[in-house]
């Protein structure tokens, strides 16, 4: 039998739009109940908005994710109003590319800081309540750019690469706190950060990352599909 997520409360980060929002949304559908993170506050309203109109419950807490006085704020909100802290999915990310050569120094911190330090200070934050209960979930929302290499992306690559080395390792760290661990890797996705110059109705759309979150939650308590890859059936160019 899997897993219900009813009355589950899940923390999603970049919940304001794109992948994020969808898996908000899909996740208020299946019964959790979700705090809402992202820097943008107005934004998060709006998905709120559409939450309660469909009767789902949640929290809109404004953070920055690489700041951790803020993450910290972030899990404290969320412990308060719901209790237990089930799921946390980073979904929290951006990317700018260019060669390194041109890369600006400040883009290059402002990349790991969100990409990566804003993974590690979630994970730390909410690690000790998880730990204390003996079961959670965490879904890091990386990227195929983490395991190939991509010419104008090196500093984006390097954020995802290391966010999968960190996902594997930790997941071997808190298994046997029945914590499950899970890394998806999309190729490129139809939201505002993809290349429109692909093919709209092959290119992977933002509800598909989010039914995979959905299968990688639900699966029997006793397997975890550590890491998935998602691509495109036919070739969107």
């Amino acid at each position: 039998m899997s897993e219900s997520l009813k009355n589950k409360t899940a923390i999603v980060t970049g919940a304001s739009r794109g992948i994020g929002k969808s898996i908000a949304l899909s996740l208020t559908n299946a019964g959790a109940k979700v705090v809402l993170a992202a820097r943008h506050e107005e934004e998060l309203k709006l998905v709120e908005m559409e939450i309660r109109k469909n009767g789902g419950q949640c929290l809109v807490v404004q953070a920055d994710v690489g700041e951790e006085s803020q993450v910290t704020r972030l899990v404290e909100k969320a412990a308060d109003a719901f209790g237990a802290i089930d799921i946390l999915v980073n979904n929290a990310g951006y990317g700018i590319f260019s060669n390194v050569v041109d890369t600006a120094v400040k883009d290059f911190d402002g990349m790991m800081n969100v990409n990566l330090r804003g993974i590690f200070l979630c994970c730390k934050g909410v690690l000790p309540t998880m730990i204390r209960q003996k079961a959670g979930a965490i879904i890091n929302i990386a990227s195929l750019a983490g395991k190939n290499s991509v010419i104008g992306g090196a500093t984006y690559a390097a954020t995802k690469w290391g966010l999968l080395g960190f996902s594997r390792s930790l997941m071997l760290e808190v298994r046997d706190f029945n914590i499950r661990v899970v890394a998806i890797c999309p190729g490129s996705v139809n939201t505002s950060f993809s290349d429109h110059s692909k093919d709209s109705d092959k290119i992977i759309q933002p509800q598909d990352v989010a039914d995979t979150v959905l299968f990688a939650l639900t699966m029997p308590a006793r397997s975890n599909v550590s890491e998935i890859d998602i691509r495109p059936t036919r070739n969107p160019r």
